[in-house]
């Protein structure tokens, strides 16, 4: 055999390989980068919740303060549970991937009118909101509760 075929028969068996790589690195990126997004996301929340379930524990008067630093930015001291539960619930929700499209909207409505009510960084919060959107649009992530639904 001609030593350009042998060159052309393994550069076509190299080609082959690396498309094949290349297809299951694809097919795992797919499946499992959107968990692991929809997990960061989730983390925004909950980490925010355990920071001031801490800070309540360790000042006597940190639940007063806290309802104090809403009650500054315009809000009632009636919003501070509120805003702890939509993030404990929310970020549970995303952790966990429990109706996940639901989820994702409800916190990116949630997320769009804290920056306004809070006066947040807009760029941040615009981003987060992003991604959350970006997970209501691809709610099919490996490893969470509604997989498990419909598997069962």
């Amino acid at each position: 055999m001609p030593l350009y075929l042998q060159a052309m028969a393994v550069t076509g068996i190299m080609l082959f390989v690396y498309l094949l790589i290349h297809y299951q690195l694809r097919l795992f990126m797919q499946k499992y980068l959107t968990t692991l997004g929809r997990i960061l996301l989730a983390q925004i929340f909950l980490v925010q919740v355990v920071a001031l379930i801490i800070n309540f524990m360790n000042n006597p008067n940190g639940y007063q303060d806290y309802q104090a630093g809403l009650g500054s930015l315009g809000l009632p001291g009636i919003f501070a549970p509120l805003i702890i539960l939509v993030n404990l619930i929310g970020g549970l929700g995303l952790l966990l991937g429990y109706k996940t499209k639901g989820v994702a909207l409800a916190m990116t409505v949630y997320v769009i009118a804290l920056i306004f009510l809070l006066k947040l960084p807009l760029l941040q919060y615009l981003a987060i909101a992003g991604g959350l959107l970006l997970l209501y649009a691809n709610p099919n992530t490996a490893c969470s509760l509604d997989n498990c639904k419909k598997s069962a």
